[in-house]
């Protein structure tokens, strides 16, 4: 459900029900959750990378997992939110690499990314509406802190199909490539994080995370006690010396 490989310290993941378009099962959300809880965990993998195997990253919920009964959603999104949850939290930089349509909870998923690329001809669409049901997989949560409540609204209630390159101008996605070059370019960046200062990324995930709900006092307030801890790291240390001694930096990840 779920393919793993490792290179150069980046965890790449994929999505593998091409013949489903990925489309999300209870099996595959486990296994997804599997992975993600083996990256956090594995030191020697300082980054992780998402995408979905042959032409979609994936359709959101395959719908014929529940036969003809009537579907259990609440219990059933229990597994699907312990992934967002896992995806939310992840100290480790997350970069996802949108190959094809993601629709629905694969739209969900996509945007949890820290960095999220899209290959020319990719498409986004909220699509819950159009089956009668309200966004979940932290949607709500997520997409008006990315593109303003006005635009949300505009998103989730008429559904539009968006291309790779509206979704860009929205800052749903930070780039667009060349199908060809989708890969290439977000293991490149993937690799690229994985060699940098990970306890500051994973510092720095949580602060403007936490900062939706904060005041300015408080935020301010936490940035102080993250700084003394990201200061104490020997990231940091390193950091220093590097610039002292005119060189680029080995970072470590403590």
């Amino acid at each position: 459900m779920v393919l793993k490989e490792r290179q150069d310290g980046v965890l790449v993941l994929t999505l593998n029900r091409p013949e489903k378009l990925n489309a999300i099962t209870g099996e595959l959300l486990d296994a997804l959750y599997a992975a993600l809880k083996e990256g956090e965990e594995d030191r020697e993998v300082r980054a992780l990378l998402l995408t979905g195997a042959g032409r979609a990253f994936s359709a959101g919920q395959d719908l014929t997992e529940f036969g003809d009964r009537k579907p259990d959603y609440e219990a059933h999104l229990r597994r699907y939110n312990r992934v967002v949850e896992a995806l939310s939290g992840l100290e480790k930089p997350l970069v996802v690499a949108v190959n094809g349509v993601a629709a629905g909870a694969g739209m969900s998923l996509a945007l949890w990314g820290d960095l999220r690329l899209a290959a020319v001809g990719a498409s986004f669409t909220t699509a819950f509406v159009k089956i009668g049901l309200v966004p979940d997989s932290g949607l709500s949560f997520l997409l008006p802190r990315l593109v303003g409540l006005a635009k949300a609204q505009e998103l989730l209630l008429l559904s539009p199909r968006l291309s790779a390159e509206e979704a860009l101008a929205l800052g749903l996605v930070h780039r667009v490539v060349p199908a060809e070059k989708l890969m290439e370019e977000a293991l490149s960046l993937a690799k690229e994080l994985a060699q940098g200062p990970t306890r500051a990324y994973a510092l720095t995930k949580k602060l403007l995370l936490e900062t939706y709900r904060l005041s300015l006092t408080e935020a301010l307030a936490l940035e102080a006690v993250l700084q003394g801890q990201a200061g104490q790291t020997q990231d940091h240390e390193e950091g220093v010396r590097a610039f002292r001694e005119k060189r680029p930096p080995r970072f470590q990840g403590r």
